[in-house]
């Protein structure tokens, strides 16, 4: 662990080996060398508190609910009747909290590799997640999700593979197999997506999953989200099911189903929604 004692301290991200951002450290919250990772969680003045995993910015006060909006509202509205959700990851509790705005879905698992993701931000961050952990359609699995969609015979309306970048833990959850099982975890017409990094920074990843995911799914896309804390770019949100009018929903009938929905939005939009699938000829290519 590093030292982030001194005044005008700097978490730096060490995703890229050539660039990447800094952080003012106003105050260390909790730190922890879990079985599985570094995690650090601080207090910074513009964006509230911070999670950080590995030396990378995972979550923030600030647009953690930009990034579980666009995680969640894009495939649950165009599924339209969502009752059963996967998240993959997702230990902060952000993206479930989402998921459990729907009237329709009766369950919520939350697979995550490593327990102290969960305690730690239940504890120290818990405007993140509120009491999402505490409903009683919320499930959380302790386990390696690979294994799991390779050995559950529970099915879902919806995936969410909320993972961090293909390395370390994460590495298995871009792999050919990976996809293929989550494929069999899924209902008829189902929806998979997950976290795919930014790609001007990040192609090979953006790539990657373009290969691995093809040969199970009849459409796989991706779609934009911009987030302030990582950066480089659009960030995108890969897509993959079997049903190609999920692509293109009317205005109006999004936005029927978006009034159906308890609370406020901070980024989504059914206009939102339609333009995320809109992708720079650089991405396209």
């Amino acid at each position: 662990m590093l030292d982030y004692s001194e005044p005008n301290s700097y978490y730096l991200e060490t995703l890229y080996p050539d660039w990447g951002q800094a952080m003012k450290v106003d105050e260390v919250i909790y730190e922890e060398k879990t079985a599985h990772q570094d995690l650090l969680i601080f207090e910074n003045t513009r964006f509230g508190r911070v999670l950080a995993l590995d030396g990378v910015i995972q979550t923030t006060y600030k647009d953690a609910k930009i990034y579980s909006e666009m995680m969640v509202h894009v495939p649950a509205m165009a599924h339209g009747n969502v009752k059963s959700v996967l998240i993959i990851g997702g230990g902060d509790g952000s993206v479930l909290k989402e998921a459990l705005r729907y009237k329709s879905v009766e369950s919520v698992v939350v697979v995550e590799i490593d327990p102290s993701v969960v305690e730690t931000t239940k504890k120290w961050m818990p405007e993140i997640c509120k009491d999402a952990f505490l409903n009683p359609k919320a499930k959380v699995v302790i386990q390696d999700a690979a294994e799991y969609v390779k050995n559950t015979s529970e099915r879902f309306d919806l995936i969410i593979c909320d993972s961090t970048d293909p390395f370390g833990p994460a590495a298995s959850l871009f792999t050919k197999e990976f996809y293929y099982n989550c494929k069999k975890c899924l209902k008829e017409k189902g929806i998979f997506v997950n976290q795919n990094g930014v790609p001007f920074l990040q192609k090979e990843e953006m790539d990657l999953t373009k290969e691995n995911r093809a040969p199970y799914f009849n459409f796989t896309t991706y779609y934009v989200v911009a987030m302030p804390t990582y950066v480089g770019g659009h960030m995108i949100l890969g897509w993959a099911s079997d049903e190609k009018e999920y692509l293109d929903l009317s205005l109006e009938t999004l936005s029927k189903r978006a009034l159906e929905i308890e609370g406020d939005f901070i980024y989504y939009t059914p206009k939102v929604h339609q333009a995320a699938f809109a992708l720079p000829a650089f991405m396209l290519k």
